[in-house]
């Protein structure tokens, strides 16, 4: 199983401190982590695109086009690409140039995004939420398998035998599709025969094991073998010393970032006792010492059967040394115990 690590790049008031880094700090401080990822063996590092203030992330593909100049062999992923709101053209280019610049070590994570401020920025309706992915992601599948490609769809002008370059090392480069628990969303991977990343960030992961069992029985049912397509869960955490260490660490910044999101979406604000339900050896979240998050992602192994693991280890904002740790506990101590468990 494939472990790794995904990150908003976040850039808010630590909880802790009452201070905020400047954005040239915080990539700075990004770069350190993938690279010290990338040194202890984990897998893949994502970087999430973001169009916001509290987060610095809106370009991904320059984010790690710099990381793959300071990493050897870690897979460089988006997590997600808004692809609704962007250019398949242009993703495809990007996504192929840092696949050059890796030397193959590139993947794209398209979903639709969990904000909507992309949508307006670049010129598009929300009234078409649903028709944009399914046409650019149709779009995107098309370049990816050939270098000239004649295409017309509704939201973007059509293509007409234009050749697409660079072309990637990979052949074809991964695409995934990310999914936030719909059952359409589901499918539509399953029937493209696409790998699934499926979020849990939040309840019981028991509960989505329907999805994953959708999802292999759409693909079988759409002619595609379920043992060739990988689900990757991808979950929130903190890795410390001890439990007391990690909760110490993680709450302050988790009550902050979800009390903030859930005002602007209407949740009800996070308390102390609900942080402690997610993060029990049942719950959505992996904050705890490196053998807790060893069994939980076992548990979650044993729901699911993944193929790849990815840890958010900071949902607000953290000390860098902290997470540094949290990054080295993970590679050095979690890693090794988990694929030594799934073989």
């Amino acid at each position: 199983m494939e472990l790794g690590i995904y990150s908003f790049a976040e850039n808010t008031v630590d909880a802790t401190t009452g201070r905020a880094l400047s954005p040239a700090q915080r990539l700075q401080n990004l770069l350190e982590e993938i690279e010290l990822a990338d040194q202890v063996g984990l897998d893949v590092y994502g970087v999430g695109e973001h169009h916001r203030p509290d987060f610095v992330a809106s370009s991904p593909a320059v984010i790690l086009g710099a990381a793959a100049a300071r990493t050897k062999r870690i897979r460089l992923t988006t997590a997600v690409t808004v692809l609704s709101s962007d250019d398949p053209v242009r993703v495809f280019q990007e996504f192929a140039t840092l696949d050059l610049l890796s030397n193959g070590r590139a993947e794209i994570m398209a979903g639709r995004g969990s904000f909507i401020e992309s949508f307006p920025l670049f010129g598009y309706d929300l009234h078409d939420y649903d028709t944009l992915f399914s046409e650019k992601l149709e779009l995107l599948l098309q370049l990816r398998a050939h270098e000239r490609v004649t295409w017309k769809g509704r939201h973007r002008a059509p293509l007409s035998g234009q050749g697409v370059y660079p072309r990637p090392v990979q052949n074809p480069i991964p695409v995934w599709v990310a999914v936030g628990g719909t059952p359409e969303s589901v499918v539509r991977a399953a029937t493209l025969g696409l790998p699934m990343a499926l979020a849990i960030i939040g309840g019981q992961p028991e509960r989505f094991v329907p999805f994953v069992e959708l999802y292999r029985d759409a693909a079988q049912q759409a002619g595609h073998d379920p043992a060739t397509l990988p689900v990757s869960i991808n979950s929130h955490g903190f890795i410390a010393a001890t439990e007391q260490e990690a909760v110490d660490a993680a709450y302050p910044p988790y009550i902050d970032t979800m009390g903030r999101i859930g005002r602007e979406r209407g949740w009800p604000p996070p308390t102390r006792q609900r942080f402690d339900a997610e993060r029990s050896p049942t719950g959505a979240i992996l904050i705890g010492s490196p053998q807790q998050v060893i069994d939980k992602i076992l548990y979650e192994h044993e729901l699911f059967g993944m193929q790849r693991f990815l840890l958010q280890l900071t949902v607000g904002s953290m000390p860098h040394a902290k997470v540094m740790r949290a990054i080295e506990l993970y590679g050095t101590v979690v890693a090794p115990a988990v694929r030594s468990a799934v073989g």
